[in-house]
């Protein structure tokens, strides 16, 4: 067998000025360049996760407000008309007046609501206690539900509600 002798390198490949390494490092423009398309792609990343989670507390809202006509409704079987304006109180036990019969554990509070002050929802009495009106601000202005809850609750209008959310008995 013959014995094979390989060459890692060519010498005349070390001494030629061509093949010398010279600098490995980036130029202050390429790193600005590049932290800034990272910037750019950041913003618009937070700008679409916001956006998300602004239309995931109007949906909480939507289905509060649902949650919360489902019990007028029942309080409405048991005493022949909706609780008076100003009995609702966001965030207590919602029950007949004796108590014997509880509606909801915990009347929900706005998902934005932190403490006393803070946007809540709510609620009004209508139509001698037959009809009932619950409205929640949305913060999706463009919301299509938005509409389509103040035609279906036209009771309920009031001048300066464009953006709320109106739940009626129907």
């Amino acid at each position: 067998m013959k014995n094979l002798n390989f060459k890692i390198q060519n010498p005349k490949q070390i001494q030629n000025p061509k093949f010398k390494i010279q600098n490995l490092g980036f130029t202050l423009i390429e790193l600005l360049v590049v932290i800034s398309i990272i910037g750019i792609l950041a913003a618009l990343i937070m700008v679409n996760f916001n956006a998300a989670r602004e239309r995931a507390r109007d949906a909480q809202r939507k289905s509060d407000l649902d949650q919360v006509k489902k019990a007028l409704r029942m309080y409405y079987n048991d005493n022949n008309s909706y609780p008076s304006t100003g009995s609702l109180t966001w965030g207590s036990v919602f029950q007949s007046a004796g108590g014997n019969m509880v509606y909801m554990k915990a009347l929900p509070h706005d998902p934005n609501w932190k403490q006393a002050g803070d946007p809540d929802y709510n609620y009004t009495q209508v139509s001698g206690g037959q009809d009932f009106c619950l409205w929640a601000g949305l913060e999706n202005k463009s919301d299509g539900d938005i509409g389509k809850s103040q035609s279906r609750c036209r009771n309920c209008a009031r001048p300066g509600d464009l953006y709320n959310y109106v739940v009626c008995a129907d």
